[in-house]
Parts: structure tokens; sequence; C-alpha cells
């Protein structure tokens, strides 16, 4: 083999090598540069930002809100039970009317004849009793004579007996015929307002089974009720005499009062939620509330007058890794300017004890109440703000009742006007080294949400 030969197989194996030894080169050091940035960047100076709510001073209610339809306490619907065709109707929508004032009649043409067919029957019926009265008195004087055997004797009792049955199922079906005619007269059950008509003059109407609705009369609508749906988690606290107060939307700017009547023992279920019916009573003696219309409800549980409340975002807040720890590092710092000499334990590492953090404790790098559970117990909470230097603390505060929207609090050290923590944004400036893959020129800037930061 010629050495021109030797030299074109040995080249391209040499080239291939180089390049791949240049790319691996690249690739080690951009993974340097890539550590040497982030590692810089775990260095960075953190700075927070923070989101206050205030203590405020004022009245609190807690309350149970569902909505309701307001309706009549007495409605009735009145029917018929005669078929017919409607022959006169006297009132119309929110009439007043009477007990017993006549509101419609039906054709009474069919029923008129009904009775006196009735009463033909009657008569016919009488003049066969009186015929086989006559005729058992004159069998009956043969009988004891001898001159009629016994067979016409009973023959004579018989018809007697079938007549006087006879007479009684026509008394019957005329007093029916009668009682018919006398329901073509539609009267009013009660005193009250037409709420429904639901029919106009010459409509035919069919009582078969189920009477027909006429009209919807209500009982005196200066009093009214409203049939509210209280879940099952809230029934607990509804009982009777409770004062409700509710709006309905025909006058949003007012608002009006009830008091619960009853708490019905019979349960609704719809999509897997049980409800019970709490019946609240209403006065409308001015007449402005209707039926049907949808109320508002709010039934008042409890009322403190000039407590101490804060919004429920400062409740729900949770301090992030860099808050405790620069709360625990300034309590060290104060333990150690003291001379206490147990500021230090397992191996020189920092632990804060629970009476110098109001009650919390460091563990498994959150903080918990000294009583075990994270928050303190239902009825108290952490609350966190900066104090007049500027450093994050801590104070213990006893909850009360809530709106929903705020809570009532209490505690040494709690005054009207303080600013608590309710949000906390970490802001993180980037220095030194720059991200080598960003077109960032100016340093890079990254933001981000503490963890339960009441947002």
């Amino acid at each position: 083999m010629s050495i021109g030969q030797l030299t074109r197989l040995i080249l391209p194996f040499s080239a291939s090598t180089y390049m791949k030894k240049t790319i691996s080169i690249i690739v080690v050091l951009f993974a340097v540069v890539a550590i040497v940035w982030y590692t810089n960047s775990a260095e960075a100076e953190a700075r927070m930002e923070y989101r206050f709510v205030e203590v405020d001073r004022g009245n609190l209610e807690s309350v149970v809100a569902s909505t309701g339809n307001l309706s009549a306490v007495t409605q009735v619907q009145v029917g018929t039970q005669v078929s017919g065709i409607v022959n006169d109707i006297y009132v119309d929508f929110n009439d007043v009317v009477r007990r017993g004032q006549i509101i419609a009649r039906i054709d009474t043409t069919l029923l008129v004849s009904s009775v006196q067919d009735a009463r033909a029957t009657m008569s016919r019926n009488k003049a066969q009793l009186d015929f086989s009265r006559t005729e058992y008195e004159r069998v009956k004087n043969l009988y004891e004579k001898s001159f009629a055997t016994e067979v016409e004797y009973n023959q004579a009792k018989y018809n007697l007996d079938l007549a006087e049955a006879t007479i009684v199922s026509s008394q019957i079906n005329l007093e029916r015929a009668q009682r018919n005619l006398d329901y073509a007269t539609i009267v009013s059950p009660i005193n009250g307002v037409v709420v429904e008509r639901n029919v106009d003059e010459g409509q035919t109407v069919a009582a078969s089974l189920n009477a027909p609705q006429l009209f919807l009369i209500a009982n005196d609508l200066s009093d009214m009720e409203i049939l509210v749906s209280v879940d099952e988690s809230d029934i607990g606290l509804i009982k009777d005499g409770q004062t409700v107060r509710f709006t309905v939307q025909a006058y949003d700017e007012d608002v009006f009062y009830g008091e619960v009547k009853q708490v019905r023992l019979q349960s609704a279920i719809q999509e897997n939620v049980v409800t019970y019916t709490a019946v609240v009573g209403v006065d409308n003696t001015d007449g402005r509330l209707l039926p049907g219309m949808t109320a508002t409800v709010e039934f008042l549980i409890e009322t403190v007058d000039d407590v101490m409340k804060v919004p429920n975002a400062a409740l729900r807040f949770r301090p992030n890794e860099q808050m405790m720890t620069a709360l625990r590092d300034r309590m060290m710092a104060q333990r150690e300017a003291s001379g206490d000499s147990t500021a230090r334990q397992g191996g020189g590492q920092p632990s804060a004890s629970p009476a110098a953090s109001g009650g919390w404790a460091s563990s498994g790098g959150g903080w918990a109440s000294a009583g075990g559970s994270r928050g303190g117990s239902s009825d108290s909470a952490m609350l966190w703000y900066l104090d007049e230097n500027g450093d994050i603390s801590v104070i213990r505060a006893r909850t009360g009742i809530t709106d929903g929207s705020q809570t009532e609090i209490s505690g040494r050290g709690i005054e009207q006007g303080m600013q608590i923590i309710a949000g906390v944004t970490v802001i993180e400036e980037e220095g030194g080294l720059q991200n080598p893959f960003s077109n960032n020129q100016g340093g890079d800037m990254r933001s981000r949400f503490s963890r339960g930061g009441g947002f």
C-alpha cells in the first residue's frame, strides 16, 4: 500500500475524533457555567413584599344565609265537583272576596234536568209505596181470617218492604242531584284575595278523578311566610323564635325582618344534598311583599358589639421559610444577648422555644402550635406583622364569631389599626453571574408567591 493511500485512510478518522472531543469540551463548559450561575442565584439576596390588612373595631354578626320564596300563610285551591260550561265569572285577579261570596257559575241545564228526573222517580216510587201498603193491609186482614194463604201474605209484605227501600234510594238520588246543582254555584271558602284565575267564561271544565282548579285564593296577605331551604350542616343553628333578616329584589335597598315559626322535620334530598325547610313568619301590613317573591334570608345566630375584628385572609395566612428563618434568627439573637445558656441545642443549631415564639415551635421545616396541630386550636390563630423596627413578629389571638369575611379576635397586644400580614411575595434579585442562556443584559429578575400566602 502506498503512502498516499495510507494517508487517505487515517485523516478521516483523526478529523472525526477531533470533532467529538471539541463538542464534549463545549458541553462541559456550558454545564460548569450553568452550575455556577444557579449557585449564584441560590445565594442571591431575596426581598419580600407584604400585603397587609387592618385590625378594626366594630359590631359583628354570625349568620346562616339561604334563599326562599314568600307565600301566603293559607292558600285555598277552589275547584268544581261537577262538569259543564262556565257561564259566569264574578271575580278577577287581586279581587278581595268574602267567605260564601259567589265567584262563578257553571251551566245548570243538565243538572236541573237531573233534579227533575229524580223528583219524578220519587213521586212514582211514593205511589208504588202507597199501593204496596194498601195491598199489604188487605192481604193481612184476609190472612187473619184464613181467606188468604201464607204465600200471598209473605208476597204482600215483601212488596211493601221493597217499596219502602225504593223510596229511600229515590230520596238519596234526589239529594245527590240537588247537591250537584248547588255545586254549579262556586263560592269562596275563605276571606282573602284572588291570586289566580284559571278559567274564562264559556270554558268547559271536566270534573273526573281530580277537581280542576278554577281559582287560587290566598288568606289575609298582611301575614306571610317564607319557606327557606337550610342545609343539614346549618339546621342545628336554627331555632324557633330566631330573628331573621331578608331582602327582596323589588326593594333591594330595604331590609325586612321576620321570625322563625317552625323547623319542619321532613327533609328533602336533591343531588345528594340534604336540606330542611324553615318557616319564617313575616309582617306584611303595608302590603309591599307579594306572593312568590324570592327572598335572600339571613338567620341571625349571634351578635357582638364593639369588638376587635380582622379580615379572614389574615387568619388563613401561613408564613414562608424566609419569614420563619428571620423570626427564629432574631429570637436566637435576643436569647444570646440575654445570656441564655440554652440558646443552642443539638450540635449548635438554634431552636426556638414555644414561649418565645408565642406558642409556636419549629417543626419539620414548618411551624406548629405548642398544642401540636398546625395553626393552633379551632378558636385560636397566629397573626403575623412587622414590629416598629420592621422585623417579622407573631402574636397569638383568640378567635370568636365570624360573618364569613371578618372574624372577632382578642388577645394581649392586639390594637385597633394594627397592620396584619395577609400575603407575601418574594422577589429574588439576581446579581453576579448572569444567565448565559438569557438575553437579559441587565440581570435576571424572578418573583414567586409564598406557599399559603393568603391570596
